[in-house]
């Protein structure tokens, strides 16, 4: 069972990551909607979507919504606060049957989870396969090099009442954060686990996969990508229209 199915649906990935709030997400949405002017009723596919943050801001632009996530939580969660929005529970590394979309996109470094590059070709597949002829899609992941660079061995994060010990390390190839949280005097263990992919091997996946580049950026702000300041790697994209 990949790390993910374990840590993703828990109270503590949601507290740890609470700082990603309302306004975070409004502002990739505003970000993507208006750099490919979507207009209202186009379709869009929110790859790995969480709780539904960017969802909720996709379907308030009248944009016909579906998210996907692996964790039966997350989608329970995003049901019941984003009702105008469809939701479900699927692996990112297959095509949802029968579907076609105007727009994908993947946020939160959602890429590179699993244990070989070759699952994530598969999602960069799938993206292909589901898009329409000219469709769009937008991958958010971190700035590989830098996080390596100023990557911190160690961290204690006080939340409330929930103590959380964080490290981090690169092993073969792969950000390992291992996760332990002290909670009324019990320990949980978690541990995330990420590709260290660089932008140049995500450009490659998404060529092989057929997309065609048009823009690399940092972050929602749409700045141009700097190497060696960028905190984020945004790859724009679309599918060929013949």
């Amino acid at each position: 069972m990949g790390w993910y199915r374990h840590w993703f649906g828990t109270p503590y990935y949601k507290l740890l990551y609470g700082h990603r709030d309302d306004a975070d997400a409004g502002a990739w949405v505003d970000a993507i909607a208006g750099r490919w002017g979507l207009p209202q009723g186009a379709s869009l596919l929110d790859l790995a979507c969480g709780r539904g943050r960017h969802a909720r801001h996709f379907a308030a632009r009248g944009l016909k919504v579906t998210g996907a996530d692996i964790s039966a939580e997350s989608i329970g969660e995003a049901r019941s606060t984003v009702p105008g929005a469809e939701f479900i529970v699927h692996d990112m590394r297959l095509p949802i049957e029968g579907r076609r979309f105007d727009a994908i996109c993947c946020l939160f470094t959602s890429l590179g989870y699993f244990e070989t590059l070759e699952d994530d070709r598969r999602v960069l597949g799938s993206v292909s396969g589901m898009l329409v002829p000219g469709g769009r899609f937008v991958l958010d992941f971190m700035n590989t090099p830098l996080v390596l660079e100023e990557l911190v061995p160690e961290e204690e994060v006080v939340l409330g009442a929930v103590r959380f010990r964080i490290a981090r390390s690169l092993e073969d190839g792969v950000l390992v954060k291992r996760i332990a949280v002290e909670d009324g005097g019990c320990l949980h263990r978690f541990e995330e686990r990420v590709q260290a992919l660089m932008p140049e091997e995500l450009e490659a996946m998404a060529k092989a996969a057929g997309l065609v580049i048009e823009a690399r950026t940092d972050g929602p702000v749409l700045t141009p990508f700097d190497p060696e300041r960028s905190r984020r790697f945004v790859l724009w994209a679309r599918k060929p229209s013949a």
